[in-house]
């Protein structure tokens, strides 16, 4: 039977990101299958549109399993990068559905999934960053999403917090909590002076580099200046923590199993 392996990712016009990130989650997850094909595909078309403007093709998720259907696959192990089970997985889901007839998909699940998933990662952050001091915040910003997957993020903080990371506090750019609601649990709790700034997305892309830590008076950096909190960004996406990159080879991994 011949195998392969597709990684589907959201996608980021970064280069740099590119690699630091989703090439090192897709390196993790080739080492558990060397003699396996390793396929990339991106699930945003704005993405999609910004590599094809630089004459760069990369596919979307049916270019990629024609490509390997045309090849002779019968059989893909298919792993997201995508966080939860939200909108970039339905699409994903929608536009492999059409080559169940003519291929066996093995689906794997994005991170935050079951209960399980969110222990380990929880456990991930906190083995990768250090912990809040006494007079500091540990604040990550999410994409957010109108989708019913959002309240991921509410029980990732939830399960920090029962952690024992009480002034981990999560927020999104566009779901709920935002910013607003993420100032409110910081000023709940007066001992804290400092706060340190991660982007909880695969790669450290646009939101951010802007949203989260830009020059605009509105990014998240300058409004918890403005409120007098010492605020330090750190421009680093979830996958260049090794122990989150393992999860999701561990994911692949199960799907393989079956």
């Amino acid at each position: 039977m011949k195998e392969a392996i597709l990684v589907v990712s959201f996608g980021t016009s970064y280069p740099e990101t590119l690699e630091k990130n989703i090439a090192a989650i897709e390196g993790d997850i080739g080492r558990l299958f060397p003699n396996l094909p390793l396929r990339r595909a991106f699930t945003s078309g704005m993405i999609l549109r910004r590599w094809a403007s630089r004459g760069v093709e990369m596919d979307d998720v049916p270019a990629a399993l024609r490509k390997l259907e045309a090849e002779g696959v019968v059989r893909v192990i298919l792993q997201p990068t995508h966080i939860m089970n939200g909108d970039e997985y339905d699409k994903l889901t929608a536009q492999a559905q059409p080559f169940t007839g003519q291929m066996e998909l093995r689906m794997g699940t994005p991170l935050l999934t079951e209960l399980e998933d969110y222990q380990a990662v929880a456990e991930a952050l906190q083995t990768s960053i250090a912990p809040p001091a006494e007079d500091e915040a540990v604040v990550f910003m999410g994409h957010g999403t109108e989708h019913y997957a959002n309240p991921a993020y509410l029980q990732m903080e939830y399960l920090l917090h029962d952690l024992g990371w009480k002034r981990a506090f999560f927020g999104t750019v566009e779901g709920y909590p935002g910013t607003d609601e993420v100032m409110r649990r910081l000023a709940e709790h007066p001992e804290v002076k400092k706060v340190r700034l991660y982007p909880f997305m695969v790669v450290a892309g646009d939101h951010a580099q802007n949203d989260m830590a830009g020059p605009e008076p509105d990014s998240w950096k300058n409004r918890m200046e403005q409120a007098g909190y010492q605020v330090e960004p750190v421009l680093r996406g979830l996958g260049e923590y090794p122990a989150i990159r393992a999860i999701f080879a561990d994911h692949a991994k199960r799907a393989a199993e079956g």
